[in-house]
């Protein structure tokens, strides 16, 4: 093994915990709300507002990702924010009031943001030194980890461990495993992999005179804004749904959220091998058609397992348009390092902030299941869309 290998293999590790980590830590938070909003004592509008505060955040903070990468590099500026997002939990679990609540939860949707777009530009380094598609494993990493910490929070809870210990130890986690990682993260800057791969700049998204850089990054945002309203319909609205419209009992209406999430999972950890073989094009187009066609024939037949089929073959077909989304941005030439995937990500937010409002109110004026129709609607922007990534091109090994 020559030691530029050993030195991506390396990376590729401590990525791979970056992105474990930054999905188990605020995991552990979500199964917590109930007491969270017992303890302060707040209403249901209250918590739902304070909640609100993330993708908030997100949103506004979010775009200094860019400069910040820019800056100090993506290695730092992903296991700083990832460690002060560790430390942030904590203040979380003790806010002593509905203010202070917000403000964690804004800081949390901040440094989360900022984080997401530097472990995904530190992971396009690494991509790069692979000459194949890796980055699908880090997001399978991702939902991995996110899964773990729910379950580690939901059992500190059933235990009766106080919020604040629960917390401190999964922030301690945290902030262990950032500067673990910080050790084994690409040196120097980065665009230095780039720059050892400037023929392939600009391929990842079929650009040219004809497409400018803002509209290259307005498509490929519609783009992942779609597959964020494909994934936001099972986690806001699939359970409501399967027990609301469908008579489903409490067990299997939280099934729907699960069937989208585990295949979205089992994709992702696939992932990169259909992308090797087909390209990132062809396998978005045959995720937009698993959409339309899953929840298509779902809301047409609708039935408890049509639904939790649909949902499935909804998450499956979303499974890789984030992390190509990304990558295509990422190698738009011309821009900042991380600019182009800190657009992109902001955009993708915008489509997990609007699309519960959206199927809300159709479900207010007509049902639910008219609402979901959103999802399939979604499935034929991806297969619209998915021109713009790029086609099957030989691994460099």
């Amino acid at each position: 093994m020559s030691t530029a290998t050993g030195v991506a293999v390396r990376a590729r590790v401590a990525v791979a915990a970056v992105f474990f980590t930054n999905g188990f830590v605020f995991a552990n938070v979500v199964p917590r709300y109930p007491e969270i909003k017992d303890d302060l004592g707040l209403s249901h509008t209250a918590l739902g507002t304070a909640i609100a505060a993330m993708p908030l955040g997100a949103l506004v903070i979010g775009l200094l990702a860019s400069p910040l990468i820019r800056r100090f590099g993506s290695a730092w500026t992903a296991v700083v924010a990832l460690a002060l997002l560790g430390a942030n939990v904590v203040f979380i679990g003790t806010a002593p009031g509905f203010a202070l609540l917000c403000v964690a939860l804004f800081i949390a949707g901040s440094l989360d943001s900022i984080t997401d777009v530097a472990m995904n530009a530190h992971g396009m380094r690494v991509q790069r030194l692979y000459g194949r598609s890796i980055l699908n494993s880090f997001h399978g990493l991702w939902s991995v980890g996110a899964v773990l910490g729910g379950l580690t929070g939901a059992g500190a809870a059933q235990a009766g461990i106080p919020l604040p210990v629960h917390l401190a130890v999964a922030g301690a986690i945290t902030v262990g495993a950032a500067a673990v990682a910080f050790r084994f993260l690409l040196p120097g800057p980065d665009d230095a992999e780039r720059e050892a791969a400037a023929d392939d700049a600009g391929k990842a998204a079929r650009g040219g005179p004809g497409w400018p850089v803002i509209r290259l990054l307005a498509v490929l945002g519609l783009l992942s804004a779609a597959a964020a309203a494909v994934e936001d319909s099972g986690a806001s609205w699939g359970s409501v749904y399967l027990r609301g419209e469908l008579a489903a009992n409490a067990v299997v209406g939280g099934l729907g959220f699960a069937a989208l999430q585990g295949a979205q999972t089992v994709g992702r950890l696939l992932g990169d091998r259909v992308v090797h073989r087909l390209g990132d094009r062809n396998t978005s187009r045959l995720g937009g058609l698993l959409v339309v066609t899953g929840m298509g024939a779902a809301l047409l037949w609708p039935s408890v397992p049509s639904t939790l089929a649909g949902f499935a073959l909804a998450g499956l077909g979303i499974a890789t348009l984030i992390p190509a989304a990304f990558h295509a941005a990422d190698e738009i030439p011309g821009l900042w390092p991380g600019a182009g995937i800190t657009v992109t990500a902001f955009l993708l937010r915008i489509g997990f902030l609007l699309s519960p409002p959206l199927v809300g109110v159709v479900a207010d004026a007509s049902s639910i299941r008219v609402g979901l129709v959103v999802v399939p609607l979604a499935g034929l922007v991806i297969l619209l869309t998915s021109g713009i990534l790029e086609g099957r091109r030989p691994a460099k090994g």
